[in-house]
This record gives structure tokens, C-alpha cells and sequence, in this order.
């Protein structure tokens, strides 16, 4: 696998040599729209990510919605019981409150007795249950505007879907709410009205309806993605305690694979299932086998723990290119080590740009004078920023830049450079 950061580099000067214009914002973007889109979490952060996702507090957001959607439910409620004189006839609208409350209730506990999980039969039947109590209670509510009668079951249908957003996908609930205000827009724009000013309570109901699911999806997805970054961060500094040069987690998934195909083989062979010798189908399956071995033997010789800490990172991944060609990056002690990912992290969540990117470029390694010339190894760490300002960046930035060496810093274009003298122990005299 090629080093991003070399990737990179090259492009650049082969546009620069053929003589075409360098657009290094245009074309950043562009790569990382590209990594994001191809991007593919290890196994085991897609493992920790389900274990972790009623675990973090998960279980509690869901709780507080479906408590914030219940007090709106009841103030609508209440609503319902002052306009129940008004009513011509209010049975069609407490069978949809009767038939809104079975429905929440059956669903929430239906949903606790599947692990956390709505599935697609239960989320159908919850919507088709929902366009009746809509339907109902604009049947109840019809051609009484002008008695101050307006529709509440049908505007408690969002505090249905208030609580379903934890359980379902995001996009599921928006769709929903959506479908729910133009119904109810519709039905308020076909009725006769004798004052203009009675549209008025209607908008209030719409926005009662569609306001509280959006805005608990935007709560959701805002959770998750909190929750996603600390995992994140907490499975890439795993590698800060890999040796100078290591496999990373898709790879130690993929070695996981080889080796039992392997087992499988010989198991095959050992028993008698596979007669010998090969036949020309499995003699090339084992020599693929083979290959495959060499090659993540041979990967593992030139891939340092910070190469794998960026390209297994769902948030590092896109946003931070590495050129460390020499491996310098697996020579730095573990305080180092911790450090520098800390300072990546940090200059890029520092911002709230989502073109914010960070360049690392590790090396070459420069001569050393004096006492200490044979105990040191000196080379620069240089970090090249797009879309970070140095008034954005967090002081414990540099508390953590500091712990790496001493730097200089600079501002161009409004973006940080720093340039870090990065000093370790001399492998040679360990």
C-alpha cells in the first residue's frame, strides 16, 4: 500500500512539470472526498461501535426524547380536552388518541423486547398506525375552525416519531415527519375559512409536528457522531504500543482469513478430503494463499503504527496525508508517540471547516554534533494545515507539541505550519 502522503507529493510535481496550473485546495478535496467515500472501518471498530451504541448513553437519549415527545403529547392532549366541547362530534378524535397512545406503547415495548432494534415490519405498522390517527382526527376536527377546534393526535404523530429516532435510521424519521406535515398542511389548506387569522393555530400544529422528530434526529446524529469519535480515538491509540514497523488492524483481519483458508486446506489434505496430489483449483487457491501471506509479511516491514492510526481512522482518514518514507514515526517513544496523534486530533477537531486537512511529513534524519552526537537522532517533524487557523487551535495543541520537541510556528494563508525538531534515542546504541 502506497503512503498517501507520497501520493501526494508526486501528483504535484508531475502537474508542475507538465506545466498545469497547481490547485492544491480544489485537488484536496477532491482526494478526500474520494478517501471518505472508499473508506472501510476494520472489523473491530465496526464490532466495538455496536457493542458501545446503547452502552455510551445511548439508551439514556432515548429515554429523554421519548419523555420530551410525551410532555408535548400531553400539552396537545390537554389541548384535546379544552376543545372537547367544540367537537360536532369528537369520537373520531379519541379513537386516534387511543389508537396513537396503543400504538407508542406497544411499539416502545416491542422495540426493548428486540435488543434496541425496530425492525421494518414493526417501523411500517407504527407509520401506517400513525397516517390513521392523522386521518381520524382531521375527520374529527373538519370544518371547525372557525369554533377554534384544530387537529392534536395527528400533530402528536411526531412525538411518536420522536421516540423511534434512536431506533431508526435518521433519513427513516425525517420522511416520515415530512410526509406528516404535508399532510397536515394539505388538510389545512383545503379547509373553508371565513377569518384568514384562523391559519394561524394550524402553522403552530404543523410546526408541533414535524419540528420535534427533526430535531431529535439532529440530536442523534449529532450523539453518535460524538460517540464515533471518541471510539475512533480510542481504538487508533491501540497502535501507539505497535513496534517500529507493524501490521494494522485490516491486515491482522486479512493475515485472520489467509491462515484459516490455510487450516482449511491442510485440515482438507490431512483427512483425506482433498486427494494428492492437488488438482490444478485448489494448486492455484494455495498458491494465492501463499502470495497473499508474502505480501502482508512484506507490508509489515514498511508500514509504521502511525501510517495504520491514519488509514484506519474514519476521522483521520480523509482529512490527514503522512510522507515518512524512512519509518522515522515507529522511532519515537511512547510519550512521543501519543503526542503527535494527539496533535493531529486536535488540529483537526479544532475547527469546525470540513475542509480542514493536515499534512505530516517526517524526516530526513540531520547530523548531530557534540557529547550527545551518537546517543541522539535529530530529524524535523513538519505539520502543513489547510483550513486551521493558528487563533483556532487549542493550547493543549501545543501542550502536546511541546511533549514532541521544540517547534517553530508560522502562519500562511491563514492556515498553520509548524515545523518540530524531534529528537530519540540512537537505535544503534540500544
Amino acid at each position: 500500500m502506497t503512503d498517501p502522503g507520497i501520493v501526494d507529493t508526486r501528483s504535484r510535481d508531475v502537474r508542475r512539470a507538465a506545466g498545469a496550473p497547481d490547485q492544491p485546495g480544489t485537488q484536496d478535496r477532491q482526494e478526500r472526498r474520494e478517501r471518505r467515500r472508499s473508506f472501510r472501518r476494520p472489523e473491530r471498530t465496526e464490532q466495538t461501535t455496536r457493542a458501545n451504541q446503547s452502552g455510551l448513553g445511548g439508551r439514556h437519549l432515548g429515554i429523554g426524547l421519548s419523555f420530551s415527545g410525551g410532555f408535548i403529547a400531553l400539552f396537545l392532549f390537554g389541548q384535546f380536552a379544552v376543545q372537547w366541547g367544540e367537537y360536532p362530534d369528537p369520537t373520531p378524535s379519541l379513537i386516534a388518541w387511543v389508537l396513537l397512545l396503543t400504538t407508542t406503547v406497544l411499539s416502545l415495548i416491542t422495540v426493548q423486547r428486540l435488543s434496541a432494534r425496530m425492525p421494518d415490519w414493526l417501523f411500517a405498522t407504527a407509520l401506517a398506525a400513525g397516517a390513521a390517527v392523522a386521518a381520524l382526527d382531521l375527520i374529527g376536527s373538519w370544518g371547525e375552525t372557525g369554533s377554534g377546534v384544530y387537529p392534536t393526535a395527528a400533530a402528536a404523530v411526531g412525538t411518536l416519531l420522536i421516540s423511534l429516532a434512536t431506533v431508526r435510521r435518521g433519513r427513516d424519521v425525517v420522511f416520515a415527519a415530512m410526509a406528516l406535515g404535508v399532510l397536515l398542511f394539505l388538510g389545512a389548506l383545503t379547509e373553508e375559512r371565513a377569518d384568514p387569522l384562523t391559519f394561524a393555530p394550524d402553522l403552530l400544529t404543523i410546526s408541533l409536528a414535524i419540528l420535534p422528530p427533526l430535531l431529535g434526529v439532529a440530536t442523534v446524529r449529532g450523539f453518535r457522531r460524538m460517540t464515533q469519535r471518541e471510539l475512533d480515538l480510542v481504538l487508533v491509540q491501540s497502535t501507539i504500543s505497535q513496534p517500529q514497523f507493524a501490521v494494522g488492524m485490516f491486515a491482522s483481519e486479512e493475515l485472520a482469513r489467509i491462515d484459516l483458508d490455510a487450516e482449511t486446506l491442510l485440515d482438507d489434505v490431512a483427512k483425506g478430503r482433498t486427494a494428492l496430489p492437488l488438482s490444478p483449483e485448489k494448486s492455484t487457491t494455495a498458491a494465492a494463499l501463499a502470495t497473499q501471506l508474502r505480501l502482508h509479511l512484506i507490508r509489515g516491514r514498511r508500514e509504521t503504527w502511525l501510517h495504520h492510526a491514519i488509514t484506519e481512522s474514519e476521522f483521520l482518514g480523509p482529512s490527514v496525508s503522512l510522507h515518512d518514507p524512512a519509518g522515522l514515526a515507529g522511532m519515537l517513544d511512547p510519550d512521543q508517540r501519543d503526542a503527535l496523534l494527539r496533535t493531529i486530533w486536535l488540529l483537526i477537531s479544532d475547527t469546525t471547516r470540513a475542509e480542514a486537512s493536515v499534512s505530516l511529513s517526517l524526516g530526513p534524519i540531520r547530523p548531530t554534533h557534540g557529547v550527545t552526537a551518537r546517543q541522539k537522532l535529530r530529524f524535523p517533524i513538519e505539520l502543513a494545515t489547510t483550513g486551521v487557523p493558528r487563533r483556532r487551535v487549542d493550547p493543549e495543541t501545543w501542550q502536546a507539541i511541546r511533549v514532541v520537541g521544540p517547534h517553530v510556528d508560522s502562519s500562511r494563508d491563514g492556515s498553520l505550519h509548524v515545523e518540530i525538531e524531534c529528537s530519540i534515542d540512537n537505535p544503534a546504541d540500544a
